[in-house]
């Protein structure tokens, strides 16, 4: 598989895209204004304690309180309950426990006015404030840094029982030789690796977390201690490895910084970097833009004919699989198979692009036979893998529904580039002509008694007065009035299912 990474910058907004075979698979979005805050580290003041909801409101200095969860305020690490899923724990995503742990409360870890050192693991969302977590994480290319942990992991992706231990041995000598206040995750960047490969990602993550110690001396809280990187060194950290064959950047600025963060241990060898030539600006030249206009839609066409809808809602994601067109040759089962197994990849890649998160539900079409369903399964599996975030994937039960859980830390592309419409509030909905027809009726009715001989103007929109002008008569004789008496009013300043009723005096 070829892979690529496009980096477009204009004044305001960064996007760096992830290409796999000519096809949008990541992108990255960060814009000036409203960059996030996931993976800062701050020095928080314990605002106030909810025992109710064991958790605590910390002021940052940001427009909301952080939300501090018991088991994020304290106890054992994430790492030390169980190893680590994938390349590095982001904040705030703790692996689950393998064994139950012993209840603590919140009370007995925090006090109101207490000054703790957090991290942001989740941006805020909607009216909720950061969700933040005192177990803190350095994440570098090859190694994690976990200050005050005494424990060194290994991503699970690194397979090789004896690499595994080879690893664990070579950064445990290793941070023992630094002196680290901390232990370390091994990332799959790493694997193959010696240990002087290993050394000065170790170093500069140790020196980074001294840097935030000196800071932290003689500050007061609410106080930002750390910055996380942007969106070009981060996702280069994050998403640069073997098999990256080029970065194309689209400025001479970007291409100065992205050469000096490409290359090193872990990406040999290293990709190409060159800087993007043409009319076409780098997006539309790739044809990215409209892969990631396509990615703002529900539905998601199918190269057979079938489709996929995708739906976000508060709750969850909703994700279901029609055939559509697509009739198939062989029979309707295999017809069925066929279209589910297309879906798979491309569900994957549009949680990837669309960076869903939280419950995702997929509504496959329906198999009978048990075998069918456990090919989709393995099939699904296996391009999970290819996921950079972390996710938990339940099996697909007799109705054809698979439930999936995956990390959620930053808004998701709809959220970041969209808002609600100010019309239906978000729902993709507005009453139809119909309902404001005889929501009319009824207020005028309800108004008739008690009115006096004058007329009744009804202020709508003007595709409604439009729509209402020819059965405006009925209309009228439907609430027991002359013709004449009713008047329809073209309002442009109202939305479209907005109206008002200016009545006659009571005689």
């Amino acid at each position: 598989m070829r892979q690529e990474i496009c980096i477009d910058r204009v004044p305001g907004e960064t996007r760096v895209a992830l290409i796999e075979d000519g096809v949008l698979s990541e992108i990255v979005i960060e814009r000036a204004e409203a960059r996030g805050v996931t993976g800062n580290i701050y020095l928080g003041r314990v605002r106030n304690i909810l025992p109710g909801m064991q958790a605590a409101f910390l002021e940052l200095g940001l427009e909301r309180d952080g939300f501090l969860y018991v088991e994020d305020a304290g106890g054992p690490h994430p790492s030390r309950r169980a190893e680590s899923e994938a390349d590095a724990p982001p904040p705030g995503e703790p692996p689950v426990a393998s064994s139950p742990l012993p209840r603590t409360r919140i009370e007995d870890l925090v006090k109101e006015g207490q000054e703790i050192i957090v991290q942001v693991a989740k941006d805020p969302v909607a009216r909720k404030g950061p969700r933040i977590t005192a177990h803190i994480t350095l994440p570098g290319r090859l190694l994690v840094f976990l200050p005050g942990v005494e424990h060194v992991g290994v991503s699970r992706r690194i397979e090789d029982a004896e690499e595994r231990e080879r690893l664990r041995g070579e950064v445990g000598r290793l941070a023992a030789t630094l002196e680290a206040p901390g232990g370390f995750i091994v990332r799959t960047a790493a694997a193959g690796l010696a240990a002087a490969d290993l050394e000065p990602d170790a170093r500069a993550l140790v020196e980074t977390w001294e840097a935030i110690g000196r800071r932290r001396r003689g500050a007061s809280a609410p106080r930002l201690l750390h910055q996380e990187a942007d969106a070009v060194e981060r996702t280069l950290r994050d998403m640069l490895r073997a098999g990256v064959q080029e970065v194309v950047v689209d400025s001479e600025d970007l291409l100065e910084e992205v050469r000096g963060l490409a290359g090193g241990p872990g990406v040999q060898p290293a990709p190409a970097v060159r800087r993007h030539e043409g009319e076409l600006p780098l997006f539309e030249s790739r044809g990215l833009q409209l892969q990631l206009d396509r990615a703002l839609r529900p539905r998601v066409w199918l190269k057979s004919g079938g489709h996929v809808v995708l739906e976000q809602t508060e709750a969850l994601v909703a994700i279901d699989v029609n055939t559509g067109k697509y009739v198939g040759r062989a029979g309707l089962e295999e017809t069925i198979l066929r279209t589910n197994l297309e879906a798979v990849r491309e569900i994957v890649r549009q949680i990837r692009l669309r960076d869903l998160g939280g419950i995702i539900v997929v509504d496959f079409i329906d198999m009978t036979r048990a075998a069918d369903r456990s090919e989709v399964l393995q099939a699904l599996e296996q391009e999970i893998r290819k996921d950079r975030a972390r996710s938990r994937m339940l099996q697909i039960s007799e109705f054809g529904l698979v439930e999936i859980t995956r990390q959620r830390s930053r808004p998701s592309l709809e959220r970041a580039l969209c808002t609600v419409c100010e019309t239906c509030g978000g729902s993709g909905r507005v009453r139809s002509i119909e309902t404001l027809r005889l929501e009319i009726l009824r207020e005028i009715r309800r108004r008739r008694p008690r009115a006096g001989a004058g007329s009744f103007v009804a202020r709508v929109h003007p595709m409604v007065a439009g729509a209402l002008t020819g059965g405006r008569a009925a209309l009228a004789a439907a609430a027991g009035l002359d013709p004449d008496r009713l008047v329809l009013a073209a309002d442009p300043e109202l939305r479209l299912d907005q109206w008002s009723l200016l009545g006659p005096d009571p005689a």
